[in-house]
């Protein structure tokens, strides 16, 4: 049923599309209907969009049909496209994350990490590099999942229950990592534009999802160990196959070269000197620039989390540069910039995907039907008195279900956020917690839909060990995991919420809206 209603819908882009249809329909009707919202605000100025009189914040539906809107759209197009902040902050890794990923280095670091690994302690091992794969972009399905799988076959066990623990760890735990990367950066871009909509000097805290995203690695490891080895290997039953002479040499493509050892060992110490350089620019004393002297508090450190973006950008450049010159990929400045070039080359369906979804956001604002569903939202799920923790579950659950149709998280987060990161606000959850939570849930269902991109190369991986191998069966060898990530994901978010446990440095599960900011009575 999932693939097929799946097959039906259209390509993210054109849903995009779509939803800017359907919203100027809605921002025509609710401007003749005299939709608004209000709220009791204490400040002095309003926020964009909005009306401010006898201390009510006031926010009424506009059409985007009217002239004023019109003009908008076609005059600052540009605008619109150049000034959606994730497009930036994606392509100022990316420029760093595509000579990095094509010189070789991030393939080198999976193999280098998967082969070391003691054969007692294999499945975890794959699990935590499936999760650390992440910031290697697609190397984690092309390179680390199939490599599993023949690490299995050579130890004696079966192929695909490698295969599995690797698509598990790669997939299904989407949400975990030890250190923040490139979809955090992606994910805050959408979320800092929802929350100014409540509140127009929130900025996005890179690592304020951290200490979630490694309570999930924590947690989703033994999980995927147990499962492997308890439930999916012995379901498998034993694998009859050999280490012979064809598996032997694939085995071997995997090893290391000796300028590959190299290459990592120069990229290593590159990285060490860059985390060093922007660690002395944060503690040298009487130089300080990326800490904020005149504020008090987690605030000291914003210049430092705005300037992780760029940190990061270095960090994959220098070492991708530091890997390829010790390995003999890169030998003049011409080899480095065609490999960033590739790398956003490479970016072109966001790029196309960012026109529409940069327009949307807009547009969801210049109607102001944002704030109205948000208000009025926070108004009807504050009546009902339903708990933090429940609010959480359910946008964990929904994002789930969408995931089971629409794999792109960016594009079903860029749609949801407008509405649920502001409406959260207003119930005094943080919109760090509610990504959190919609990341949670955008997870698990990556590895029980065959809508996943890369779902149909796993499958051709699986085949490579069982000819026979089906989209049911992998849906079937795949589900322990989901159903398992499922519930552990759902207990960890409520009960995160419930004991208030910070997020990352300088994010809470709680949010205080500036000045107070109260429902109208």
């Amino acid at each position: 049923m999932v693939e097929r209603v799946g097959n039906v819908l259209p390509d993210p882009i054109m849903i995009f599309v779509w939803l800017i249809g359907l919203l100027m329909v809605l921002s025509a009707v609710g401007a003749s209907l005299g939709w608004s919202a209000s709220l009791a605000y204490p400040g002095t100025t309003a926020p964009p969009f909005a009306e401010l009189e006898d201390g009510v914040l006031t926010y009424r539906a506009q059409s985007l049909f009217a002239e004023a809107n019109v003009a908008r759209l076609l005059t600052d197009a540009p605008r619109t496209l150049t000034g959606f902040a994730p497009l930036g902050l994606i392509l100022l890794i990316m420029f760093g994350a595509g000579v990095a990923e094509r010189v070789g280095l991030f393939s080198a670091l999976i193999r280098r990490s998967l082969r070391n690994a003691p054969r007692a302690l294999l499945t975890p091992a794959v699990c935590l590099i499936g999760m650390l794969s992440h910031h290697a972009s697609d190397a984690g399905y092309v390179v680390f999942i199939p490599l599993a799988a023949l690490l299995y076959a050579a130890a004696g066990r079966h192929p695909l229950a490698g295969l599995a623990a690797a698509f598990a760890a790669v997939s299904g735990g989407h949400a975990g990592n030890l250190t923040p990367g490139q979809g955090d950066v992606l994910l805050f871009g959408f979320t800092q534009e929802a929350a100014r909509i409540i509140d127009p000097s929130w900025t996005m805290n890179p690592l304020g999802n951290w200490w979630f995203i490694v309570a999930v690695v924590v947690l989703f490891t033994p999980i995927v160990w147990y499962v492997t080895d308890r439930v999916i290997e012995p379901r498998l039953g034993r694998w009859g196959g050999s280490a012979d002479e064809g598996l032997r040499a694939e085995l071997d493509k995997a090893e290391l070269t000796p300028a590959e050892r190299r290459g990592l060992a120069w990229a290593g110490v590159t990285a060490l000197v860059v985390v060093t350089g922007v660690a002395a620019l944060c503690f040298w004393p009487g130089y300080t620039p990326l800490i904020d002297e005149s504020a008090r508090g987690p605030a000291r450190l914003q210049p430092f989390y705005t300037a992780l973006i760029t940190a990061v950008f270095v960090l994959f450049l220098s070492s991708g540069i530091a890997f390829g010159v010790a390995t003999g990929v890169v030998r003049s400045s011409r080899d480095v910039i065609e490999r960033m070039i590739e790398g956003v080359r490479s970016l072109a369906p966001y790029i196309v995907f960012a026109l529409f979804a940069a327009h949307f956001i807009a547009m969801f604002n210049w109607s102001r039907l944002g704030p109205i569903a948000a208000i009025n939202g926070a108004e009807l799920l504050r009546s009902m008195s339903l708990p933090a923790p429940l609010l959480l579950v359910s946008v964990l659950l929904f994002s789930s279900f969408l995931d089971l149709f629409i794999g792109s998280a960016s594009a079903k987060w860029s749609a949801l956020a407008p509405v649920v990161v502001p409406m959260f606000m207003l119930l005094g959850i943080s919109p760090e917690m509610t990504q959190a939570a919609y990341r949670m849930g955008d997870s698990f269902t990556n590895i029980m839909t065959p809508l996943m991109s890369y779902f149909p190369l796993v499958l051709v991986y699986c085949r490579r060990w069982n000819p026979q191998f089906g989209v049911g069966s992998l849906l079937a060898m795949m589900l322990p995991f989901a159903l398992s990530f499922a519930a552990v994901g759902m207990l960890m978010t409520a009960g995160w919420a419930i004991l208030e446990l910070p997020l990352g440095p300088g994010a809470g599960v709680h949010y205080t809206p500036p000045g107070g900011l109260l429902p109208a009575p």
